[in-house]
């Protein structure tokens, strides 16, 4: 029985891990949940599934779980140091890291250092960290598996030397010409650029293919997700920039896509929902029940593509330049536009201004290093410190 940790348990991919889970609870016990601090719903999680252990990342969140769990089985862990002491130990065999934002690092990192398995969803762990994440991966031994539905499509259609060398892998050496990763759009892919000033936050977390947080689903708004994707692909994947390639895909039928140099492209195909690459990874390389209904071919009008908009979608730029003037500037992308994601949805600026804010930052700093984890965790809240004094200069200005 292979043990599982999910981080993140109470979000949207934590939801779609448990009910895969669900699907296919012989093969697997659930021994370690976390979240940030919806206690109602962790309390009902550990009740549901007898979980052995529990933990929030917000402290007085914490303190109420372990109120309400008194009488449990389940073991409220005291602080972030037990919590990822717990990771490491013996309790947990694997991993479903989600999340979101920079907060899922430190205990991802957790699970890498001690060789687990890890089912990365969060994308910041690479984004932030990158080379220093795989290598450590690499030291450890710990399989680090793609849950991400592009990077999960773009490791389905890989030859097996490059499943076995994620992160340190040799596309051309395997064949490969190019990495095509997919991206629907969002829900203004068609909205004239001149009104993106009077968007809404319940607009932009409006998906018109994908059950995302809020978060993610502005991410998507802007394509900030298809730019941090971008970079999470190069660290996954050891890609150079003429490896990678990004189409704008309406349909959200094709996920992601490998071309080789013979002239043949492997496309990996489903119905856009998440428990199809989570089950996929959660018993590698076996196929297991995600409880997702097969693509009926026979309802698909079209399939069609188009190179993406620069102008509609700054945000996608600012993460491919970024991706390639080093880590420093991925830390420093990753920072600023979280905050300003924040700030769109508490309606304090406009989502025009997710981009400029994420830019000024970036100009700012243009030059910082970050060649260890302490270095990266520094300039994140260098970055963060940054962008809320850009969020109030906006705010007043408004």
């Amino acid at each position: 029985m292979k043990k599982l940790a999910i981080l993140g348990a109470t979000g949207s991919i934590g939801s779609s891990t448990l009910a895969v889970y669900a699907e296919n609870i012989e093969t697997m016990s659930l021994t370690l949940l976390s979240a940030w601090r919806n206690v109602d719903k962790m309390v009902e999680l550990c009740r549901l599934h007898q979980v052995p252990f529990a933990f929030m990342s917000c402290p007085s969140a914490n303190t109420q779980l372990k109120q309400q769990l008194q009488q449990d089985v389940t073991q409220v862990l005291v602080d972030q140091a037990e919590f990822e002491a717990c990771i490491a130990g013996v309790e947990v065999d694997a991993v479903m890291a989600a999340i979101v934002g920079a907060a899922g690092l430190a205990p991802t990192l957790a699970a890498v250092n001690a060789g687990k398995q890890v089912f990365l969803a969060n994308k910041e762990a690479l984004v932030m960290s990158g080379a220093l994440f795989m290598d450590a991966a690499q030291r450890s031994g710990a399989q680090v598996l793609p849950v991400d539905s592009e990077h999960n499509a773009i490791f389905q259609c890989l030859p097996p030397e490059c499943q076995g060398a994620i992160g340190h892998c040799n596309l051309k050496q395997s064949g490969i010409s190019q990495l095509i990763l997919t991206g629907s759009g969002g829900p203004f892919l068609t909205t004239p650029v001149s009104e993106f000033k009077h968007l809404t936050p319940a607009q932009a977390v409006n998906h018109p293919n994908w059950s995302m947080g809020p978060k993610i689903s502005v991410d998507s708004a802007t394509m900030m997700n298809k730019g941090l994707e971008y970079i999470e692909a190069k660290r996954l994947f050891n890609t150079e920039k003429s490896d990678i390639q990004v189409l704008i895909h309406p349909q959200s039928v094709i996920h992601s896509m490998v071309q080789y140099i013979d002239g043949s492209v492997l496309a990996q195909m489903g119905l856009p929902d998440m428990r199809t690459p989570i089950a996929h990874v959660m018993q590698y390389p076996e196929r297991i029940q995600s409880g997702v209904a097969p693509l009926d071919f026979t309802q698909i009008s079209q399939l069609t593509f188009a190179a993406p908009d620069f102008e509609r979608y700054p945000c996608l730029k600012l993460a491919i330049e970024a991706c390639y003037a080093g880590q420093g500037a991925t830390t420093l992308l990753n920072a600023a536009n979280e905050i300003a994601v924040e700030a769109f949805l508490q309606h304090k600026i406009r989502f025009d201004q997710i981009a400029s804010i994420s830019a000024d930052v970036l100009s700012m700093f243009a030059n910082s290093q970050a060649s260890s984890i302490e270095e990266v965790m520094a300039l994140d809240g260098l970055a963060r410190n940054k962008a809320l004094s850009l969020v109030a200069t906006r705010v007043r200005q408004a």
